[in-house]
């Protein structure tokens, strides 16, 4: 059965735009209109993928993460305002897996949903060997390679990269990443310092990155295909 998302927006228009264009993506597709009546449809089909715009009549969007996050893994992509970037972060470092700015276009939305579903399941069973265009990582033999060749990473490095690989097709946030690895005595500077230096390793091109991507003000992506 194909999967079923959830589409939470309170304009109309937005709602049929998005049930057309994810219908043509090849997804089931039910809406809500406020955060009261999405938690409804979610406690009676739960879905598997919430698609939210963060501006709701009823309830903040953020505070419908949290209630979703306290009973719930299911995927969420957030539909963002371009100038929204607090709104993202927070999102995110409450447990949202995406987010996509407003315009967009479907099939970019279609991608990241598929990406966002795909990152879930394998959450529930990580494959030991991840490979995304030239790079590979062998999370068992901590081996690290682009192409065939060996990439020799620092251990701090190494835990970087195995975390975006754990997280793969997901943003995560300096926050996050920091909360992982460092505790409370993260420094963005110090990270964005472990990036670049990984960066050098193992793009092609380290200024204009394709593999571990950045997402501004928020945080990194490491890329993978759309193989769908």
């Amino acid at each position: 059965m194909t999967a079923l998302v959830l589409i939470v927006d309170d304009e109309p228009a937005i709602r049929r735009l998005l049930h057309t264009g994810l219908a043509a993506g090849g997804f089931r597709t039910q809406d809500a209109a406020t955060a009261a009546a999405a938690l409804a449809k979610i406690a009676a089909e739960p879905p598997d993928l919430v698609l939210l715009d963060l501006g709701l009549p009823d309830r903040d969007g953020i505070d419908l993460v949290r209630s979703i996050r306290a009973t719930s893994a299911v995927p969420i992509v957030i539909l963002s305002a371009r100038d929204d970037e607090r709104g993202k972060v927070t999102a995110l470092d409450l447990g949202a897996d995406d987010y996509v700015t407003k315009p967009f276009s479907m099939a970019e939305l279609n991608a990241r949903i598929r990406t966002a579903l795909r990152h879930r399941l394998a959450q529930e069973g990580a494959a030991p060997l991840f490979r995304s265009g030239p790079l590979s990582v062998d999370l068992v033999r901590r081996l690290v390679k682009i192409d065939a060749q060996e990439v020799h990473l620092s251990p701090r490095e190494y835990d970087i990269l195995k975390l975006m690989v754990l997280h793969a097709g997901r943003v995560l946030t300096h926050r996050t990443i920091m909360g992982k690895l460092w505790g409370a005595s993260g420094d963005v500077q110090q990270l964005r310092v472990y990036v670049r230096q990984i960066r050098q390793k193992i793009e092609a091109d380290p200024e204009r990155p394709c593999i571990i991507l950045t997402e501004t003000g928020v945080g990194y992506r490491l890329a993978v295909p759309d193989t769908e």
